[in-house]
C-alpha cells in the first residue's frame, strides 16, 4: 500500500511508493509492453468498427489518470489528466498533420494509447486510479450539470437544421467551423496545408490563426463520428454546436474545481462548499453567456485551459515527471488555443519555479530543458502566423464588439485574492507564494497591455478586452485561497455522527446564501408575474428559454441543403437586409465545403436584395457588388448557384448576369425568405 507525505505549507503531497506490484510498480518483463501495445490498436480498431469511437476518450482519459500520479481524489486526477491529454492530442497533433493517415480515429488513439502503455512500462507503474472522493465533487460536478441543463433545453429534441439558428448568431461562429471543418477536410493543422485550407477558410487565416481549440474539437469529432471524413455537413455542424455547449460548461466547471484546488487539503467541510458554491453562482450568472452566444468560441476554451493551468501551477501537489507534464501542456494548449493567453501561463509558470524552487533542487537542468522545449513546442504556431505576414502590431490594436469583462468581480476579487495571498500564513507557504506571483504577474501582464494600447492608440480596444478576462478567471479561482483563510471547519460534539450533520447543515446553508448571493436566486420570493426574479433575467435562463435563437428557420436551412452537392459557389439572398445575406451565404459555402470563397462573397455584407418589393436604387447598387463578388472568385470556378428568396428579383438577376456574359444558376425558393432581426442586439463592452 502507498503512502501520502504531504506538507501542509507546500500544500505537495509527495506519494512515496514501496517497490512490488502491490505499490503500483509495473513489471519489467516484455509481455507486459508487448501486451499492452497489442490493445493499444486491438481497442480502438474494435471500437471505432462498431461505430463506438466515442468510448475512447474516456478511455483515454482514464488511461493517463491511471499512470500519473496527481492528487488524493479520483475528481482532481481526472481533471490534471485531462490537461495533460489535451497537450498531448495538440503535440502529437503536430504528427497527425504530417503523417499519410491524418486523423484516423484508429491511427491516432492508437498512437496515444502506445505512448501511454510504453511510458507507463519506463516508468515501472502499474495502472492506478485513487478511489476516492470529496463531498465537494458533488457541487463540482453539479456545476456541470446545472449548466447542461440550461444549455441544452432549448435544443433538446430540435433537429439539425433547427439547431442551426443557435449556431449561427454570429460572423464570429461561423469563422470558427470554418477552422474546425478545414481540420478535417485536410487532416491536420491548416498551416501545415495551406494550400489545401484555403478552400475552406479565408486566407490568410490558414496561418495567422491559433487553431488550437478547432484542432481538439476536431479530433473529438473523428472519435465521436468513429471516422475522419465528417460526412454530411449539416449533421457536422449539429455536432460542433454540442461540443461547444460541452465546452462552455467544462469552462464553468473548471473555474469551481480550480477554486477548490488552489485551496488545498486545508480547504474541507464547510469552507470548500462556500466556495464551490460562490464560484459555480457567479458563472451561472455571468456574462461570459455571452462568448457563447456571440461565437467566442477559442476564448472561452482558452479561458477552461488557463483555468486548469493556473491551478496546477500555482499548487503543483504532483511529482516532477508530472508537473512538468502538466505545465508544458498548459503552455501548449493555452498557446495554440488563443496565443496571447500565452504570455500568463508564461509568467505563472516563472513564479511557480521560484515559489516551488525546492522541489526541483537537483533537478533543475532536467526541468529547464523539458520546459524550454515545450515553449518550443507552444511558439510554433505563433512563428508560423508571423512568418505568414501577420501584422503584429495592427492585429493587437483591432477593432471588434467583445464582451467585456465583470469590473467587479475583475477588480473585487483580484484584490480579495491578493488579501488572501498576503496574509502571513499564505506567505509562508510554496503555494501562497506561487498563488501571489500568478495575481502580481497577471495585473503586470494587463498593465503593460493597457499601457501599450493607450501609447499606440489612445484607447482600450478588442484585445484588452479578451485579456481581461484572464483577470475575471485569476480573481475567481482565487476564492479558493480566500476559503482557506476563513474560520476553521465545524467542530461541533466530539461525536462523529452529529459533527458531520452539522458539517453538512453548514455547507448546505453556504451553498444557499451563495446562490443567493451571486446568482439571484431568491427562491420564489417576491417573484412574481410583474416582477420577476433577478435570477430569470440572466443570459443562460435567457438561452434555456430559448430567446438567444436567430431568425435562420430550419425551413432556410433546408432551402440550402440541395446546393451541398453543387461544388461551386454559393450565393444566398434570403432578404431585403444585407446581414443576413451575407450570413446565409457563408453558411451556404460552408455546407458546400467552400468557406474559402468567403474571401470574395464578403461582398454580400452591400447586396441588400433577394427578398420582393426590391427599390430600383437598391437593386441597381447590390447588383454590382454582386457582380463584383462573382469577379472577384480564384478563377477557375464551376458556375455560380445563387439562391434567392423572391422568383422576380431572381429572373432579373438571372437575365442582367447573362447579358454580361456571366455564367450562374439562379434559383428561387420563397420559403427562404427571413423578414425578422436576426439575432439579438450586440451588448457591446
Amino acid at each position: 500500500m502507498s503512502t501520502v507525505h504531504s506538507s501542509p505549507d507546500s500544500g505537495i503531497q509527495r506519494p512515496t511508493v514501496p517497490p512490488g506490484p502491490a505499490g503500483g510498480r509495473a513489471s519489467r518483463n516484455p509481455l507486459v509492453p508487448a501486451g499492452g501495445l497489442a490493445l493499444s490498436w486491438l481497442v480502438p480498431t474494435g471500437l471505432v468498427t462498431l461505430h463506438l469511437g466515442i468510448l475512447l476518450l474516456p478511455l483515454l482519459l482514464v488511461a493517463t489518470a491511471s499512470v500519473i500520479r496527481v492528487g488524493g481524489v479520483l475528481l482532481d486526477r481526472l481533471f490534471v489528466a485531462a490537461l495533460i491529454l489535451f497537450g498531448g492530442v495538440l503535440t502529437l497533433g503536430l504528427v497527425f498533420s504530417l503523417w499519410p493517415w491524418g486523423l484516423s480515429p484508429v491511427a491516432t488513439t492508437g498512437t496515444m494509447f502506445s505512448v501511454l502503455t510504453v511510458a507507463a512500462w519506463a516508468a515501472r507503474r502499474a495502472p492506478r486510479l485513487p478511489l476516492r472522493f470529496r463531498w465537494s465533487d458533488l457541487l463540482v460536478v453539479g456545476t456541470f450539470g446545472g449548466l447542461w441543463h440550461y444549455l441544452y433545453h432549448p435544443v433538446a429534441g430540435a433537429t439539425a437544421a433547427e439547431r442551426v439558428a443557435f449556431l449561427a448568431t454570429s460572423e464570429d461562429r461561423l469563422s470558427h467551423f470554418s477552422f474546425f471543418s478545414a481540420i478535417e477536410g485536410v487532416g491536420g493543422f491548416n498551416f501545415f496545408h495551406q494550400d489545401a485550407a484555403k478552400a475552406y477558410l479565408m486566407p490568410p487565416s490558414e496561418v495567422t490563426y491559433p487553431q488550437g481549440s478547432h484542432f481538439l474539437l476536431a479530433w473529438t469529432d473523428t472519435l465521436v463520428h468513429s471516422a475522419a471524413n465528417p460526412g454530411d455537413m449539416l449533421q457536422t455542424m449539429n455536432r460542433y454546436f454540442l461540443y461547444l455547449l460541452v465546452a462552455y460548461a467544462l469552462f464553468c466547471t473548471a473555474l469551481v474545481w480550480a477554486a477548490r484546488w488552489i485551496g488545498g487539503p486545508r480547504l474541507r467541510g464547510w469552507r470548500a462548499a462556500a466556495v464551490c458554491a460562490t464560484v459555480g453562482s457567479i458563472m451561472f450568472a455571468s456574462n461570459y453567456m455571452d462568448l457563447l452566444v456571440h461565437g467566442f468560441d477559442s476564448t472561452f476554451i482558452g479561458l477552461l485551459l488557463i483555468a486548469l493551468s493556473l491551478a496546477v501551477l500555482v499548487r503543483p501537489a504532483m511529482g516532477r515527471t508530472e508537473f512538468v507534464l502538466a505545465a508544458s501542456a498548459g503552455l501548449i494548449t493555452v498557446t495554440f488555443t488563443y496565443n496571447i493567453y500565452g504570455a500568463f501561463v508564461g509568467v505563472a509558470l516563472l513564479g511557480a519555479l521560484v515559489a516551488h524552487r525546492r522541489k526541483f533542487a537537483g533537478y533543475w537542468w532536467w526541468t529547464l530543458g523539458a520546459l524550454l522545449c515545450a515553449l518550443g513546442v507552444a511558439a510554433l504556431p505563433s512563428i508560423l502566423s508571423v512568418m505568414g505576414n501577420l501584422d503584429v502590431a495592427s492585429a493587437s490594436n483591432m477593432n471588434g464588439p467583445s464582451v467585456g469583462a465583470d469590473r467587479s468581480i475583475l477588480i473585487g476579487g483580484g484584490l480579495l485574492g491578493l488579501l488572501a495571498a498576503a496574509m502571513p500564513r499564505s506567505r509562508r507557504t510554496a503555494t501562497g507564494q506561487a498563488h501571489l506571483a500568478v495575481l502580481l504577474g497577471t495585473g503586470a501582464v494587463l498593465t503593460a497591455f493597457a499601457a501599450y494600447q493607450l501609447h499606440s492608440i489612445g484607447r482600450y480596444s478588442y484585445y484588452f478586452h479578451k485579456m481581461t478576462a484572464v483577470g475575471v478567471v485569476v480573481a475567481l479561482i482565487s476564492v479558493g485561497a480566500v476559503g482557506v483563510m476563513l474560520q476553521t471547519p465545524y467542530r461541533g460534539t466530539s461525536r462523529a455522527l452529529p459533527r458531520r450533520l452539522g458539517e453538512l447543515a453548514l455547507s448546505g446553508l453556504a451553498v444557499a446564501a451563495a446562490l443567493s448571493m451571486f446568482a439571484n436566486v431568491q427562491w420564489g420570493f417576491l417573484a412574481t408575474k410583474d416582477n420577476p426574479s433577478a435570477w430569470s433575467g440572466n443570459p443562460l435562463v435567457v438561452w434555456g428559454r430559448g430567446e438567444f435563437e436567430s431568425d435562420m428557420g430550419p425551413k432556410g436551412v433546408e432551402a440550402l441543403a440541395p446546393l451541398r452537392g453543387t461544388g461551386g459557389p454559393v450565393i444566398a439572398l434570403v432578404s431585403n437586409d444585407d446581414y443576413k445575406n451575407l450570413k446565409a451565404t457563408w453558411l451556404a459555402s460552408l455546407l458546400n465545403r467552400r468557406g474559402g470563397d468567403m474571401k470574395a462573397l464578403y461582398e454580400m455584407h452591400w447586396v441588400d436584395i433577394g427578398g420582393p418589393q426590391v427599390k430600383e436604387e437598391d437593386y441597381q447598387r447590390s447588383f454590382g457588388r454582386l457582380k463584383g463578388a462573382i469577379d472577384m472568385l480564384p478563377a477557375p470556378h464551376p458556375p455560380v448557384t445563387i439562391l434567392t428568396a423572391d422568383r422576380a428579383v431572381g429572373d432579373r438577376i438571372k437575365r442582367d448576369l447573362a447579358k454580361q456574359g456571366v455564367k450562374a444558376t439562379v434559383l428561387s425558393d420563397p420559403e427562404m425568405l427571413w423578414t425578422q432581426p436576426w439575432g439579438r442586439t450586440f451588448p457591446g463592452v
